[in-house]
């Protein structure tokens, strides 16, 4: 069976979460939303955007949180592409 959506965070891991650590949850997410293991051909594109999108915000996510009495947080992981960053959709004052 695949691999459980786990804390991404510090200090849940001893060291940053990695791309493949945040696309494997990704992979988890969209696997229990849409109840496929695996998708059909017809799915296949929209599944896997699906999983960049979520890698990306979760890239995102985990770059800007601030973890208090810890050095992590304000800014992306070094290893991760500035560009999986910007792919997540903008959301906010603009209604987006």
């Amino acid at each position: 069976m695949c691999r459980s959506i786990k804390t991404l965070r510090p200090p849940a891991l001893p060291e940053e979460a990695t791309e493949e650590d945040m696309r494997a949850a990704a992979l988890q997410y969209v696997r229990k939303v849409s109840g496929f293991r695996a998708p059909a051909a017809h799915n296949r594109e929209v599944f896997d955007r699906a999983v960049d999108e979520i890698t990306a915000a979760t890239m995102k996510l985990l770059g800007g949180l601030e973890i208090r009495g810890s050095a992590h947080g304000h800014a992306a992981p070094a290893h991760a592409p500035a560009h999986a960053v910007d792919a997540a959709p903008a959301r906010g004052a603009s209604g987006g």
